[in-house]
């Protein structure tokens, strides 16, 4: 059974774009890493989870590939703190139970917690896509308007069931 890796940030829940949106209300310049990492450290994570629409189903999508057996699924993210990691673990926990959740610290690259050899990361941030194969992985971009940018591409999870590998 091939290993299925699911990030969490733009993918199972859209908390980029509110996030960008409250720091520009509190005048955050965005490319400022300092104050974005000020920022993310002084989030009341388990209000803005709460708070967070799910992107395209994602969370029923995610039983249903675990359901299928054809993946060893887990949730691979990057966090800031420990109250965002506890944050995301308690939001998954509440509908999927079995699923291995690995918070990953921003600083540290999800090829560095995990093998990657042939197994799939499921991410809609090409860096990190990048980086996924250049380590022996296969990298499946998710974007809500199919922008692949030279990966196979999908805007619904369940859709990895359709993929060839």
């Amino acid at each position: 059974m091939k290993e299925l890796y699911i990030d969490f940030d733009g993918v199972i829940l859209d908390t980029i774009n509110p996030s960008y949106a409250a720091m520009a209300e509190m005048g955050i310049d965005s490319k400022n890493s300092i104050k974005v990492g000020e920022y993310y450290e002084n989030v009341d994570w388990e209000e803005f989870i709460k708070e967070t629409p799910q992107i395209n189903d994602s969370i029923n999508c995610i039983k249903k590939i675990y359901e299928s057996n054809k993946f060893n699924v887990s949730i691979l993210t990057h966090v800031t703190t420990l109250d965002e990691a506890q944050a995301k673990i308690n939001y998954l926990r509440k509908s999927i139970k079995e699923i291995t959740i690995i918070p990953v610290p921003r600083k540290i690259s999800k090829t560095k917690m995990v093998n990657v050899n042939n197994a799939i990361l499921i991410d809609d941030y090409t860096g990190n896509l990048k980086e996924w194969e250049e380590n022996g992985g296969i990298s499946v971009r998710f974007s809500t308007k199919l922008s692949g940018k030279g990966y196979k591409v999908i805007d619904k999870l369940d859709q990895i069931l359709e993929l060839e590998f």
